[in-house]
């Protein structure tokens, strides 16, 4: 059952944006979710404020309609509130949704709202940030960079793999230092990168699985970073990368931590779920249970599976 008062918040600057508000406004009326206010938003910049007001209002339950970068603008504002996000997937890749099990289909969202359960999912810390899905230096950055609103509106979820391609004829590798606060690692120099990512979440890219294990409700972060090797190795992880098998190959680094340390030579920009807002070094770190979110009756993503999922993953 849904927290009251409820607001719903649609970032209507996205595609069909101001369309989906008057959609999911009236499909969660005739579902019973009685609003206490709605906001369409036509300024993205505006989004933490609005939610940081609804909150202040009392609002108990925020139903966010947008895309990953939408989440995770406002994941600082509902971080260990208590208050319960409803997402309402309706930007470019969805991966938060992929990762959740969430609809993507507006209406099917709007009743998942209105009818799934409440569960605790991590959140990952990055400085001042906070992210869902992934954080990641190097080739990531140049992707977002050749992501243009106007590639995105055309061509959609393949916009990834042009940007990917286009980023990729300019790209320069770079080194890093990682070090594990917690000591549950050795520290460890990786030269020759073309990526290096954080991952708190399970997809990311589009659809891109971080690791077969990785997952959102496991209080643990999947670091891995590709060095560029030869071309047979970057055909293999090419070959692997969607379903995040790439990571149990030897050429690639990866572990699961708690807290690392990321500095690289020369300093690059830290992409924190599709935005440019962090620069190395920096230190990663996770909030156990940090957002509280709807989800389907059937989904197993949540903190009851925690220990099954790091039995599985020891």
């Amino acid at each position: 059952m849904i927290e009251s008062p409820a607001v719903l918040i649609v970032n209507s600057a996205s595609r069909r944006g101001q369309e989906d508000f008057e959609r999911a406004r009236e499909s969660l009326s005739g579902l019973g979710v009685e609003l206490q206010a709605a906001h369409a938003v036509d300024d993205p910049s505006t989004l933490p404020s609005v939610v940081s007001q609804a909150i202040a209002e009392g609002a108990r339950t925020i139903i966010l309609g947008g895309g990953d970068g939408t989440v995770s603008s406002v994941a600082p504002q509902l971080c260990e509130t208590g208050v319960v996000l409803g997402l309402l997937p309706t930007g470019t890749a969805n991966d938060l949704a992929r990762t959740l099990g969430l609809p993507t289909d507006l209406i099917r969202a709007c009743e998942n709202v209105a009818a799934g359960k409440v569960v605790d999912v991590d959140l990952g810390v990055v400085g001042d940030d906070r992210f869902l899905n992934v954080s990641s230096i190097g080739l990531a950055v140049g992707v977002t960079r050749q992501l243009n609103p106007k590639l995105k509106k055309r061509l959609g979820a393949l916009a990834y793999p042009v940007a990917t391609v286009k980023a990729y004829r300019r790209f320069k590798t770079f080194s890093a230092r990682l070090e594990f606060p917690d000591g549950d690692h050795p520290d460890v120099e990786l030269d020759d990168l073309l990526q290096l990512a954080v991952a708190n979440g399970r997809f990311y890219g589009g659809g891109a699985v971080v690791a077969p294990g990785a997952g959102i409700d496991d209080h643990l972060l999947d670091v891995y970073a590709i060095p560029r090797g030869t071309p047979l190795q970057r055909w293999q992880v090419a070959r692997h990368f969607v379903s995040g098998h790439f990571t149990e190959s030897d050429h690639v680094y990866h572990v699961t931590t708690r807290r690392v340390r990321v500095s690289t030579t020369p300093d690059h920009t830290i992409n924190v779920d599709g935005e440019l807002s962090a620069r190395t070094p920096e230190v990663f770190g996770i909030i156990q249970g940090g957002l509280r979110v709807i989800v389907p009756e059937d989904a197993t993503v949540g903190v009851a599976d925690v220990r099954a999922r790091q039995k599985a993953r020891s």
